[in-house]
């Protein structure tokens, strides 16, 4: 809470955990986030590759008030959030060694309303796969192309939800910029939360999963294997093959010994 800030004040804090939420009560003087993710052995360089980065994602709540927050990269500021923005998620990335923190600076007002200035927020290494996320420091081309045969063999693997089903609806969200895929899943081979739930036609489970807009997805018949992270809590396509293709793909991969790991074919 501000209450307990003194005006003009800087209060420093560290944010350690993947994922989160802040809340900032009665904003007064200013808030210095620094960024230090807990990162898992798996997000370190491979050897002789590139050094790793790591991304962060934060979404304001839609009654975000009272303040503006600001990136600081080697003591330089970026507005990322304006007062009360549009409840879209912003994204970055950074190398380990650089110094990055959030600036969350309070905005002066001549009353004392209860104002909040609140957002959640995603710290991790690398996205394994391309996510498609709604971010400006992805290019369209890396959240919109069609995955190439390695990168869907490593989508099956390591995705944080793997659905065989068919679209049954296409919307847009011309303010968010996303597009919502409602699928009907014929099978789930994971989720790490209850994405798809019993809902549709009987024994179905149904779901929906989101896109950038700017990627114009648009319905079609068949069955595909769709792919792809959590992202504040919901399903955001990474991988989406027509599930023949991905049944060529696969065979290919274990016949040749490549498949980095098992999956069921039918």
């Amino acid at each position: 809470s501000g209450l307990s800030q003194e005006a003009g004040s800087v209060e420093q804090l560290s944010l350690h955990c993947a994922e989160g939420s802040l809340e900032w009560l009665y904003p007064t003087g200013a808030l210095r986030l620094r960024l230090a993710p807990r990162l898992p052995p798996t997000s370190a360089a491979v050897k002789g590759g590139s050094p790793p980065h790591v991304t962060a994602c934060i979404k304001p709540t839609g009654t975000f008030r009272g303040a503006q927050l600001y990136l600081e990269r080697e003591g330089v500021l970026e507005l990322l959030l304006p007062e009360a923005p549009r409840p879209r998620a912003r994204c970055f990335s950074w190398l380990p060694q650089e110094k990055v923190a959030l600036f969350l600076q309070a905005t002066p007002h001549p009353d004392i309303s209860r104002r909040i200035a609140a957002f959640r927020y995603e710290l991790r290494g690398d996205w394994l796969a391309r996510p498609a996320l709604p971010a400006a420091s992805l290019s369209a081309e890396g959240a919109c192309r069609p995955c190439n045969d390695t990168e869907i063999l490593m989508a099956i693997c390591t995705s944080d939800f793997v659905i065989r089903g068919s679209i049954r609806s296409v919307s847009n969200d011309a303010e968010l910029q996303e597009s919502i895929i409602g699928v009907s899943a014929t099978r789930i081979h994971r989720q790490k939360f209850p994405l798809f739930q019993a809902g549709g036609r009987p024994g179905r489970p149904v779901g929906s999963i989101r896109t950038p807009l700017r990627c114009g997805v648009k319905p079609g018949p068949g069955t595909f294997l769709f792919t792809g992270w959590l992202h504040f809590g919901e399903a955001w396509l990474s991988c989406a093959p027509r599930y023949r293709d991905f049944q060529r793909i696969y065979e290919g991969a274990q016949r040749a010994r490549q498949n980095p790991c098992e999956f069921p074919v039918d």
